[in-house]
C-alpha cells in the first residue's frame, strides 16, 4: 500500500520543516544508539560478573529483567512526563541515569547492587529515552511513521555494532570494572549532548495542523486500555519479546554450551562476531519492515517477518553446533525480530492516533517487560530443569509462529472492524495507512 499525499503534506515537505524534521530524526537515532548497549552486550558482561559477584546464572539473568521490566514497565508514566515537560529536559535526565548505571555498577560486589545499579538506573533510562523518541517520531513523520519509527529503532539495534568489539577488547585487557566505568561516561554523554536538540513538533505540530485538526487528537490511554484490539496487540508483542531477549540475554550461556563460543570464524571469535552481525540485522530490519508495512499493511509484514525469526530459529537450533553457521543465523533470526520496534508503535498509532501517541506506546511497550522476565530468567531455569536448550527454543519457535498466525488471521481483521467502528474524525486520518 502506497502513503496517501494530500497537497498539504506536498506544501508542508516543501518548507523549512522538513530540514526540522529530518534533523530531529537524525537526533533520535543518535540518543538510541547511545543507551542501546545496557541491553544489547549484557551477554558480554554475564561470565566476568558471575566470576565477581557469585551467584548462578539465573539469579544474575534478574539483572537483565530488571533493566527491561523498569524501561517498559515505568514508560507509561515516563511518555507522560516528557509530554508534560518536553523531551529535552526528560531525555537529558535519561541519558544521564543511562551512563550512570553503568558507572555504579563497575562497583558492585553482589547481585544485589547489580539490580539496583545496571538493573534500576539502567532501566529507568533507557526507557525515558526509547519511549520519548518514539512518540516524537510518530508526530513528526505522520506519512511515513513506519519508517521514521524504524529508523530511530534502527539506532537502538545499530548503537551497540559500536561498542561491541571494543569493549569485549576492554573486558579482555582491563577487566569487567574499568570497561563499565569508561562506557558508563561515554554512553551518557553521548546521549546527554544529543538530547539538547530534540523539540515537539511545531504547533503540535505543523506536520498535524496544515494537514488537519484530527492530527492532533486521539483516544485517551483510560479508552484504549479497555479495547480487544489493543490486549491482542500487547500479546503479540510480549510473545515476539520474549523470543529476542531470550536470544539477547541468553546468546553467551547457550554458545558456549553448544561449543562455538570461541571458535574462529573469519578469524574471528564466533560469539563477538555473531553479536556484532546481529546488531546490523538488528538495526536493518527496523526501517526495512516499516518501510514495507508503509506500503503492504502493518499485519501482513507482521506476518512476514516474525514467521522468518520462527523459520531461522530452527534452522539456528538444527545447525546449533556448526559455528559458520551459528553466526550467520543469528543475524537472520534478529532481522527477523528486530522489527517489533517498528511495526508496533506505528500500528498502534494507526489505530489510536497521535495526541497520546508517547504514553499510549508506553503502555504497549510494557510486554517487553513480560517478555524479559520470561526470555530472561525463566528460559535459564527452563534449561537449568531440563538441561538443555532444545526446549527452550522450541517454546521460543512456537511464540513467533503463534505471533505471525494472529497477526494475519485475528489483528487484520479485529482491526479493521474497530476502526470502521470508530471511523471519526479523531483517528481516521491517522488510520488510513492501516487500511488496505
Amino acid at each position: 500500500m502506497s502513503a496517501i499525499s494530500t497537497p498539504q503534506q506536498t506544501l508542508l515537505t516543501s518548507s523549512s520543516d522538513l530540514t526540522g524534521r529530518w534533523i530531529q530524526l537524525a537526533l533520535g537515532v543518535l540518543c538510541m544508539m547511545a543507551i542501546s548497549s545496557p541491553q544489547y552486550v549484557w551477554a558480554l558482561f554475564t561470565k566476568p560478573l558471575l566470576g565477581q559477584v557469585g551467584g548462578s546464572l539465573a539469579q544474575l539473568q534478574v539483572t537483565f529483567s530488571i533493566l527491561i521490566v523498569l524501561q517498559t514497565f515505568f514508560s507509561p508514566f515516563q511518555g507522560f512526563l516528557v509530554d508534560r515537560f518536553g523531551p529535552r529536559l526528560l531525555l537529558s535526565l535519561g541519558a544521564i541515569l543511562t551512563g550512570a548505571s553503568w558507572v555504579l555498577s563497575a562497583n558492585a560486589h553482589s547481585v544485589s547492587n547489580l539490580y539496583l545499579t545496571y538493573g534500576l538506573l539502567g532501566g529507568l533510562g533507557t526507557g525515558i529515552v526509547y519511549v520519548g523518541v518514539v512518540g516524537l517520531m510518530v508526530r513528526w513523520f505522520p506519512e511515513r511513521r513506519g519508517f521514521a519509527v524504524g529508523m530511530v529503532a534502527a539506532g537502538y539495534g545499530f548503537g551497540a555494532i559500536l561498542t561491541t568489539f571494543p569493549i569485549s577488547s576492554s573486558l579482555a585487557s582491563v577487566g569487567y570494572a574499568q570497561t563499565l566505568t569508561l562506557f558508563g561516561y561515554i554512553i551518557g554523554a553521548v546521549g546527554l549532548i544529543a538530547a539538547q536538540g530534540l523539540k515537539r513538533p511545531p504547533t503540535e505540530s505543523a506536520t498535524q495542523s496544515i494537514q488537519s485538526p484530527q492530527k492532533s487528537t486521539g483516544v485517551r490511554p483510560a479508552v484504549m486500555l479497555k479495547t480487544p484490539v489493543f490486549w491482542l496487540m500487547f500479546i503479540m508483542m510480549a510473545m515476539m519479546s520474549t523470543s529476542g531477549l531470550m536470544v539477547i540475554s541468553q546468546m553467551g550461556a547457550f554458545a558456549k554450551d553448544f561449543g562455538v563460543a570461541n571458535v574462529l570464524v573469519w578469524g574471528m571469535a564466533a560469539l563477538p562476531l555473531a553479536l556484532t552481525i546481529d546488531r546490523f540485522t538488528n538495526g536493518l530490519t527496523r526501517p526495512f519492515f516499516g518501510w514495507v508495512s508503509d506500503r503492504i499493511g502493518r499485519e501482513h509484514t507482521m506476518a512476514l517477518a516474525f514467521g522468518l525469526e520462527a523459520i531461522a530459529m530452527f534452522a539456528w537450533l538444527g545447525l546449533r553446533e556448526d559455528p559458520l553457521w551459528f553466526v550467520l543465523l543469528s543475524g537472520i533470526v534478529f532481522f527477523g525480530w528486530g522489527e517489533i520496534f517498528s511495526l508496533f508503535p506505528s500500528t498502534l498509532t494507526d489505530t489510536f492516533g497521535t495526541r497520546h501517541a508517547t504514553t499510549n506506546y508506553g503502555f504497549l511497550y510494557m510486554a517487553q517487560g513480560i517478555g524479559s522476565i520470561l526470555g530472561g530468567p525463566i528460559a535459564a531455569l527452563v534449561h537449568q530443569a531440563t538441561g538443555s536448550w532444545v526446549p527452550v527454543f522450541g517454546l521460543m519457535i512456537a511464540l513467533d509462529l503463534t505471533a505471525a498466525l494472529l497477526a494475519f488471521f485475528v489483528l487484520k481483521s479485529m482491526r479493521s472492524r474497530y476502526l470502521a467502528r470508530t471511523a471519526e474524525p479523531a483517528f481516521a486520518a491517522d488510520a488510513v495507512s492501516a487500511t488496505k
